[in-house]
């Protein structure tokens, strides 16, 4: 199985946002969202929008919103 999970995490790699869920069409809309959140001011401190893939709900961080 695979699993999408989107993060915002910031320049100390501290995740801020996260949403999990198995839908490739939703995983990448929510990615968009989530870049297009971040402001010009956090894209020049270093913060990030990242999109992967894990096989395993065992491998999605705890604290994020998982969608089935």
């Amino acid at each position: 199985m695979t699993i999408w999970v989107n993060e915002q995490i910031d320049p100390s790699g501290m995740i801020h946002a996260c949403i999990a869920c198995c839908n490739e069409s939703q995983a990448k809309d929510c990615h968009d969202s989530f870049q297009e959140n971040l402001t010009e001011m956090q894209k020049a401190a270093g913060w990030v929008a990242r999109l992967r893939t894990v096989e395993s709900w065992d491998e999605v961080p705890v604290n994020s919103l998982k969608l089935n």
